[in-house]
């Protein structure tokens, strides 16, 4: 079998911010990366499915929500893929994310979403955790640009 292009990344260079990982046809998979991969300390379950509610929530109800695409967690758990249509510009992608991340860092109330009957894991939630891990992320896209959305290799 080939190797899926996302297993050819050197992730001992990886480090958090946003890239793109990949470009099939019209659309763009964004790399959010939260953690240093391997690094020893990754996103708690509980704390990565609050993010993904809120950032799937938002970004949904944003006004690029018709090309959004999806919104998941790594498997690794240091971070997040955003597939967007190609139609939005990687400033936007950036803003977009910046935006979603800061208003999951402020967020206070009800889960979006996490109720029995519309989550299959309901009660696996930390929105503390989530906020925190947010806030981390917030401070390393401040000043993020669109030079900086390529791996190094």
């Amino acid at each position: 079998m080939k190797i899926i292009a996302s297993f050819t990344v050197n992730h001992d260079k990886l480090t958090p911010g946003m890239y793109v990982s990949r470009i099939d046809g019209d659309v763009v998979t964004y790399d959010i990366r939260m953690k240093t991969p391997n690094g020893g300390d990754y996103l708690p379950m509980p704390a990565a499915h609050t993010i993904e509610h809120l950032f799937a929530t938002y970004a949904r109800n944003s006004a690029l929500s018709d090309q959004v695409i999806y919104v998941g967690p790594m498997g690794c758990r240091t971070g997040f893929y955003l597939l967007l249509r190609d139609s939005v510009s990687r400033g936007q992608a950036i803003r977009l994310v910046q935006d979603s991340f800061a208003f999951i860092a402020a967020y206070e109330g009800e889960i979006p979403g996490a109720t029995r009957q519309a989550c299959g894991n309901y009660l696996e939630h930390d929105l503390p955790g989530a906020r925190a891990a947010a806030a981390d992320l917030c401070r390393v896209l401040t000043g993020w640009r669109e030079d900086m959305m390529v791996y190094k290799v």
